[in-house]
């Protein structure tokens, strides 16, 4: 064998372990666990996000060569940043990490509404867990156009959110995130005879909310809810204004009074029920599913009358006549005074 043939067979031998080598180190970053994160992690894709921050995301994950293959995977196929909260899973390759970015192919947010008593609170926690602004949303909760144009005024909103647990995609607008909400209050009161229930009773769906979120506040134990929701409901049939103390509590805006004095009671304010008859004009909080489920399924007894018990169980004393009534509430007035409670 020739001396020139000799070079050329370890030419080629060198130019092929090259190749294998290249092939094993893009099989490695492409095709092999491209990352070393142990739980599922999440990229997300701003509007203002560029390579250089999705790429940093992405090194974050123990992906050391990303800027390489990013590089080289883009020389394929360009990739166009498309808005999104995108899953990595633990061993995912590279090759699956960028095609999900570059299609679009985002994992959906498992977002809770919560029961809160606000509309700023909600704005808070969908700010957190979604791609929209916290000040922007709780804007235009309080706005009238807004609310009006998915049926409801600044006073009833409230009653569109059914806490429930939601699939929806990080990035979704505040349009398409209002129209999945009114699209699930309309299944929620579809469903287990919702509908016919609230006909029977005589109240709108708004109505239903209002006195269930009345009924939440007065107490936090769920068999207790029926018993409270029928006893507003015999002051509603009677004509009696329901004095509901959370109402006042709204009213006045503390939400965290322990005790209700005479003055609380004189607040000027359509939501205090111990001046105006009837409902106040829309819920005091978001109601949970199991308040509204009380209040149409409310209990059918002769109570007009509740207190706060005596040993601050968080349950309540009821009543048929208001000198029973006088009676739970001296007792717990005592206890107040001699806990110090002003």
């Amino acid at each position: 064998m020739t001396r020139k043939v000799k070079y050329g067979l370890l030419a080629t031998g060198g130019i092929s372990v090259v190749v294998l080598v290249l092939l094993f180190v893009l099989w490695q970053g492409f095709l092999h666990a491209g990352f070393e994160n142990e739980e599922t992690a999440y990229v997300y894709v701003r509007p203002e996000s560029d390579t250089d921050d999705i790429c940093a995301q992405l090194e974050a994950l123990g992906g050391s060569h990303t800027r390489l293959f990013w590089s080289l995977a883009n020389k394929v196929k360009p990739y166009r940043p498309r808005t999104g909260r995108y899953a990595v899973e633990p061993g995912q390759t590279f090759l699956t990490t960028y095609l999900n970015l570059r299609r679009g192919h985002q994992t959906p947010v498992r977002l809770t509404i919560p029961s809160v008593r606000t509309l700023d609170r909600l704005a808070g926690v969908l700010g957190q867990k979604l791609m929209l602004d916290s000040v922007t949303l709780a804007t235009a909760f309080y706005d009238s156009t807004f609310a009006a144009s998915y049926g409801y005024n600044t006073a009833t909103l409230p009653a569109l959110f059914i806490p429930n647990t939601y699939e929806v995609y990080w990035d979704t607008s505040l349009e398409k995130f209002m129209q999945r909400m009114v699209r699930e209050n309309e299944v929620f009161w579809s469903c287990e005879g919702r509908n016919e229930a609230a006909l029977s009773i005589g109240l709108s769906h708004e109505e239903v909310s209002t006195l269930a979120s009345i009924v939440e506040e007065e107490t936090a134990n769920a068999a207790e809810k029926p018993r409270v929701a029928g006893l507003y409901m015999n002051r509603i049939h009677k004509g009696i204004p329901l004095q509901a103390d959370p109402t006042v509590k709204f009213a006045v805006g503390d939400a965290t009074l322990r005790r209700i004095l005479g003055n609380h009671l004189k607040t000027v304010n359509p939501y205090n029920t111990y001046i105006n008859q009837g409902l106040p004009p829309g819920p005091i909080r978001i109601p949970s599913v199991v308040g509204i489920d009380a209040v149409l399924h409310y209990e059918h007894h002769r109570y007009l009358y509740m207190c706060a018990k005596e040993d601050f169980s968080g349950t309540h004393n009821f009543a048929v006549s208001f000198a029973e009534h006088k009676q739970n509430a001296r007792r717990y007035q005592q206890a107040l005074n001699a806990r110090g409670i002003h």
